[in-house]
């Protein structure tokens, strides 16, 4: 089919709730996809974070073609090898906690605040959230995504939610009180724009919650799987949440997400309280191993740092050239570039020159490249940006 011909099929059979780009995407591979036009785009922003390890990475496209034929799915009141052997590979990296699988971030941020209510005493239902967190777009984790703009036409929201500034601990102090459930928090703000969560600020989210009785969420739905450097974001920060949520990187494509709790909350997630048809599935499963193994056997997590380092020193480097940019910041391959005014427009005109980027909050640009680039992508990324930055000056 030409590119019209596809994009009249979604013209007219599907919902158009989405911005789409004037492209259709016929093949991945590695940090570069392809179009219906034949034209090859370096991808700096793979599937909205989901392809970490680069689109189709042969690992996880073998393991998903061998799991397809011996077993698809089967529900979850039998047992599957692949659900078990990825629920003992999160669990020895991270704090040894057990897993409940679903199919989305959001549901497993569903997952961890029905948990943290049923772990808690009765009275407690309040959640606290930070100014710019995103946690999904069901009607709890909306609510518990404290950006207006997102809740506009869809009023009233959830009772009991909370919201403070980030990074703020005077803030979370004063909201606290015998009623609060749990702190839901991201260690490092992805559709915020980038902002890095204070060790000061995590630690006392623990504090407060291990004082008053309450549960502490990490939702490592973006940073998670490695991009930071480390398997996980909170790794950073000297502290433990009681609850972790995690997914788009955990698939390598494929649609999976884990809720991960100590074994003394996950207790609480009893039979009949939470479930997921096809969480867990054999084939997300299997991918999501294969993920683990890759990152392990390729030193991923030591590029990420590696390659984080450098990505931010050209992107910094721009700085000098452009009044644009008003400064860098990032972990790893999180990186944003905080811009002086609307970053829309470069977005688009870095597309068209075969760079796929991303815009959030209207002026900060997200690079998070897949953990497979090299130094020679990055090259290649910085200079297009530099290329649509100066010709935007004019």
């Amino acid at each position: 089919m030409t590119t019209e011909e596809t994009m009249g099929l979604f013209d007219k059979y599907v919902i158009g709730n989405y911005p789409r780009l004037a492209r259709v995407i016929v093949k991945g591979e590695g940090c570069y996809m392809f179009d219906a036009e034949g034209k090859k785009i370096l991808d700096m922003f793979p599937g909205w974070a989901v392809s970490a390890i680069g689109h189709c990475h042969p690992k996880v496209v073998e393991a998903v073609r061998e799991q397809a034929g011996e077993l698809l799915h089967i529900d979850n009141t039998l047992y599957s090898e692949p659900q078990g052997k990825l629920a003992k590979l999160l669990s020895e990296r991270a704090f040894g906690g057990k897993s409940f699988f679903c199919n989305s971030g959001a549901e497993a941020n569903e997952a961890a605040m029905k948990l943290a209510r049923l772990h808690t005493s009765e009275e407690k239902y309040k959640f606290i959230t930070a100014e710019g967190s995103f946690h999904g777009r069901t009607f709890a984790t909306m609510t518990a995504t404290a950006q207006p703009k997102h809740h506009e036409g869809l009023l009233p929201l959830l009772p009991g939610f909370a919201y403070v500034p980030f990074n703020d601990v005077a803030a979370m102090e004063e909201s606290f009180s015998d009623e609060v459930a749990a702190v839901m928090v991201e260690p490092i703000q992805g559709e915020g724009g980038i902002n890095i969560g204070t060790a000061e600020y995590l630690q006392a989210a623990r504090r407060l919650c291990d004082e008053n009785g309450a549960v502490l969420i990490f939702d490592e739905v973006t940073t998670g799987m490695g991009r930071t450097g480390k398997w996980f974001a909170y790794q950073h920060f000297g502290v433990e949440p009681d609850i972790m949520t995690m997914a788009k990187a955990l698939g390598g494509g494929m649609a999976i997400g884990a809720m991960m709790a100590t074994e003394e909350v996950a207790a609480s997630l009893v039979p009949g309280k939470h479930a997921s048809t096809f969480g867990g599935n054999a084939i997300a499963c299997a991918a999501a191993i294969a993920v683990i193994e890759a990152i392990e056997q390729e030193k991923l997590l030591e590029n990420a740092v590696e390659l984080g380092k450098y990505a931010q020193d050209k992107l910094s480097q721009l700085k000098e050239k452009h009044s644009a940019i008003d400064h860098v910041r990032g972990v790893g391959l999180m990186i944003g570039v905080q811009l002086t005014g609307p970053g829309a427009e470069i977005v688009d005109k870095c597309m068209e020159k075969g760079l796929r980027i991303n815009c959030t909050q209207g002026t900060v640009i997200r690079f998070m490249p897949p953990m497979i680039a090299g130094r020679a992508e990055i090259d290649e990324a910085v200079e297009i940006f530099d290329s649509v930055l100066t010709e935007s000056a004019k």
